[in-house]
Parts: structure tokens; C-alpha cells; sequence
């Protein structure tokens, strides 16, 4: 029988992602998805260990003697958006919702561990890695690993998957660079309040803000290589007080997005430098902040191939794209293949067309929130995680 249809009676895993998508946590809060997750688990036969990294679980499964070991993640949380979906599995929850298809990951991955559990078919060491907090840049990913992950539950490499805009059940990936880095700027530039009538008489920080916002859109074309890609975005400026008041100070803040640390390095050093400059220039002092959230997804390419090699398998060499451009969005598993060899990949969810009638009014892409996960992967995800666990256990 052909892997994928091994799961033909998915109703159950349907069934159990729903439910998850009508419950929504967000990061470190994730206590009834971690629950949830832990009582399959053990209703398998699968050693359970809770607790880490507050909500995370890890689930462990041996069978045979070999010595091999590898993980498989998925994350738990949900964002804080108010779901616009009217069908019966919308989320309970005001102002909480699985925009990004973290229930449908959680799902393919149980349901890999109960196929692994139920036809032991391999020989070797699984570990089911349920990571709490990827959203929101609270780094759960990282807080696992900090927490000694890897040491009590030793992988030799370690896998992820993430649904994304492509045809429905194919898959995309790269050896090298797949995801940017995610950092946060913000400047605070200092001034002197008064009454907008009389200008003179204070520093005006919203001048001096303006002027930074407009030098920085430059930023990345006079730091970065044109060979190179970064990306940095302005999307915050906020003063403060009464229309009629020039106030004490004001800020303007950010993303960066870049490939590499070098870049990132440079395109904090100038966002620096420009607000010394410029506030200097306005008679103002300046604040700077910046903050590294996730360093870029970079795949390795021994386990990058590996992964390929599986898809193909599984849904056929037309069906997957190993040369997928490198996205500008950010992932925290970067921390995991930071330690740890691995390949982060993505598995189609297609453009919408599986929504039930009652879907919102907006788009079916990520973050957004008429967004809803495609059921239909569920078989193949769960395939590709159980044929990837075989095979990387089975290996010399």
C-alpha cells in the first residue's frame, strides 16, 4: 500500500485539527494544545516529557536496537488576530486565531507518530518535538534549545515542515539559505517640548524623526552588495501629546531582514550612525534599539537532499521544487538548525479553493484572517515525516 494511503481514513486527524483550530493559544500559553498533544501521544504507546520550555512536549519512540536518532518538529501557537471564518470550526477565542496553520503542523505530526507507533516499521530512536511560542519573536524554538533539548533528546538531525502558497501537496525547499532573519529596530529621538505655536522655543523630535524615516529607506542600497539580498521596512512612527503640542520625543521603528550576519551587522551599524547624525542635526539625543529575533534558515545540504529524495517519494519529483527561492519571511527553527543539521521545508496549502463556504472575506494566505489549513495535506505531511524517520534510521 502506497504510504499516503495508509492515511486514507483521516477523519480522526481532521477531526483533532479542528479542534485545536477552535481552541487557539498563544505562545507559552499553549497549555490545552500541549495537553492534548501529550494524551495522544501516551494513548500510543509513545514516552512522553512535558514541561519544556514551559508548554513544550517531546515525544519519544524506540523500536528495534539500532542507534540512529533523528526529530521531527512542529510548532503549537496561534497569533493574536480576530478570525473572520463563520464555519462551525472558527475559533472560540476573541482576538485569537491558527492564522498560520500551526494546528494542521501539529496535526501531520501526531499523525505521524501514531502510524510509527502503531506499525513500529523502523529501527531506531523518533523524537516528536511539539515547540510552544514561534510567532511574536518570543523564540520558543530557542528556549528549547537553551533548556537542553538536544542533550536529553539527541537527534543527529533534525526536520520541520511549514504549509505555504504553493499547489496543494507539493513541496519546496533549498539547500542553503530558505528563510531571512528576523530583527526588530526602534529610534527614540529626544527633543524638547512646547507649544506648536512657538516651534522655536523647543526641539522638535517629529522633524527630526521624519528626516531619519526617509534616510533609512536608503539604508540597504548604500550597505548591501546588489548581489545580496536584504530588506529593511519602516512601519512604525509615533509622537506624542495634543495636536497643538510639540512633544518631548518621538520614535520611529522597524523590521530588518537580511541572509546573513554580516549583513545584518552592517545595516545595524548604519541605522545607528544615521541616528546619531540626524539627531545631532536636529539638536536632539537618540535612543537605538535593535533586536535579533531569529538568525536566517539556512538548510543543510547533506539533509536538504535527503529531505528531496523523501518527497519524491512521496508525491513524485514533479511535485517538488528543490530550488525554492529564498523567502523574506522568518522561522525560529533557525535556532534548532543552528545546533543541529536539518532541513526546514515547505508543503503546499494552495490557493484557497479548500475553504468551506463560510470563510472570511480576505485572501487564504498566512496571517491573514480568513486564513484556514488544508485537510487535505494531512496525509501527505504525515507521510513524508514517517518515510523521512524510516529512511534516516535505516541509513549505515
Amino acid at each position: 500500500m502506497n504510504l499516503v494511503d495508509s492515511f486514507a481514513d483521516i477523519a480522526r486527524f481532521v477531526a483533532l485539527r479542528r479542534d485545536i483550530h477552535m481552541h487557539p493559544e498563544l505562545g507559552f500559553e499553549e497549555h490545552r494544545t500541549s495537553n492534548l498533544v501529550a494524551e495522544r501521544l501516551r494513548e500510543w504507546g509513545v514516552e512522553v516529557h512535558t514541561g519544556i520550555a514551559g508548554t513544550g512536549v517531546v515525544g519519544v519512540l524506540r523500536n528495534g536496537s539500532g542507534r540512529r536518532t533523528v526529530g521531527l518538529r512542529a510548532d503549537l501557537d496561534a497569533l493574536p488576530l480576530q478570525e473572520e471564518n463563520r464555519f462551525a470550526h472558527r475559533s472560540r477565542h476573541d482576538g485569537r486565531m491558527h492564522a498560520c496553520g500551526h494546528d494542521g503542523h501539529t496535526t501531520m505530526l501526531l499523525a505521524a507518530a501514531w502510524h510509527l507507533a502503531q506499525a513500529r516499521d523502523f529501527d531506531g530512536t523518533v523524537h516528536f518535538i511539539f515547540q510552544p511560542a514561534e510567532e511574536m519573536g518570543k523564540a520558543g524554538a530557542l528556549k528549547m534549545v537553551q533548556e537542553g533539548l538536544f542533550e536529553r533528546f539527541p537527534c543527529e538531525a533534525v526536520f520541520a515542515l511549514h504549509n505555504f502558497a504553493v499547489p496543494t501537496g507539493s513541496f519546496a525547499l533549498n539547500p542553503g539559505p530558505l528563510m531571512a532573519s528576523s530583527n526588530t529596530w526602534r529610534v527614540t529621538l529626544h527633543g524638547r517640548g512646547t507649544h506648536a505655536s512657538q516651534p522655536h522655543t523647543g526641539i522638535d523630535p517629529v522633524a527630526a524623526v521624519l528626516d531619519l524615516g526617509q534616510q533609512l529607506q536608503a539604508l540597504v542600497a548604500r550597505t548591501i552588495p546588489s548581489t545580496e539580498r536584504a530588506l529593511l521596512a519602516v512601519t512604525q512612527v509615533q509622537g506624542s501629546g495634543a495636536p497643538n503640542v510639540i512633544p518631548d520625543e518621538a520614535w520611529v521603528g522597524g523590521t530588518v531582514r537580511t541572509f546573513s550576519t554580516e549583513a545584518t551587522d552592517r545595516i545595524e551599524a548604519g541605522i545607528r550612525r544615521l541616528a546619531e547624525g540626524i539627531a545631532a542635526a536636529h539638536g536632539c539625543r537618540a535612543e537605538v534599539s535593535f533586536r535579533r529575533a531569529s538568525p536566517p534558515v539556512v538548510n543543510h545540504e547533506r539533509e536538504a537532499r535527503f529531505a528531496a529524495e523523501v518527497m519524491r517519494e512521496i508525491v513524485g519529483a514533479q511535485r517538488v521544487d528543490d530550488r525554492f527561492p529564498a523567502v523574506m519571511a522568518a522561522e525560529d527553527f533557525a535556532h534548532m538548525l543552528n545546533v543541529r543539521p536539518g532541513c526546514y521545508a515547505f508543503i503546499g496549502n494552495g490557493d484557497g479553493g479548500h475553504r468551506l463556504p463560510e470563510h472570511g472575506p480576505g485572501p487564504c494566505i498566512i496571517h491573514n484572517t480568513s486564513f484556514d489549513f488544508n485537510d487535505e495535506i494531512i496525509p501527505i505531511g504525515a507521510s513524508y515525516f514517517v518515510r523521512l524517520a524510516q529512511k534516516w534510521l535505516a541509513q549505515p
